[in-house]
């Protein structure tokens, strides 16, 4: 009985609009997410990674898929993908810094497939990667915003995404929620360059 008191007065106290009250409540909900809401969607998803926020702008699209397209078909024509392959492809209009990615574990992957990965060992880059297949034999991925494949010559980080293995796949994107990231990376803003802030554009 007591301990359902308790409960009942914690409870009054959190719908309470206090200073105290707010705080209690944030971090009670990072503690839910943290330690519950997490590792069941890990388990469901079978992904060490099933939320992840989107920290860059490489695969946002700034116009609608035909413009699009229309600007960067050369580069995915001279390596076998056509404007019908890529119609077909998941997140065929990108998204943005700020969405929430959902990602389902290790699985077949596909041309066109967005895929989580780690960057390759020698590689400064601190978190993973997500950019799209564009080739399957080796592995190999492009930010649809990015002009050319990353290759270790090509980039101050030397992330290589020319040939992935497997063992480096922590899964695949299967859908965005728009911009509710921001909620996360808001606070970390500051700590970037002065190009890497703010929105894509």
């Amino acid at each position: 009985m007591k301990i359902f008191d308790w409960a009942n007065s914690f409870w009054e106290f959190l719908k309470k609009d206090t200073w105290s009250s707010w705080l209690v409540s944030f971090f009670l909900l990072i503690i839910i997410i943290k330690f519950i809401i997490f590792p069941s969607l890990s388990f469901i998803t079978g992904s060490e990674l099933p939320l992840v926020v989107v920290e860059s702008c490489s695969m946002y699209h700034e116009t609608d898929f035909n413009n699009w397209w229309e600007k960067n078909a050369p580069w995915y024509e001279d390596h076998g993908i056509s404007e019908q392959n890529f119609e077909l492809f998941t997140l065929k209009n990108g998204f943005s810094k700020g969405d929430i990615i959902f990602v389902m574990g290790r699985d077949s992957y596909n041309l066109g497939d967005v895929i989580i990965f780690n960057s390759n060992p020698e590689s400064f880059a601190r978190y993973p990667i997500i950019h799209r297949i564009v080739s399957l034999d080796p592995i190999g991925t492009k930010g649809d915003h990015n002009v050319e494949q990353l290759a270790r010559e090509n980039n101050v980080q030397h992330i290589d995404e020319t040939d992935i293995p497997e063992d480096r796949i922590i899964g695949k994107a299967v859908f965005k929620i728009p911009a509710l990231g921001w909620v996360k990376l808001v606070f970390f803003e500051l700590t970037k360059t002065p190009d890497q802030r703010g929105l894509c554009k």
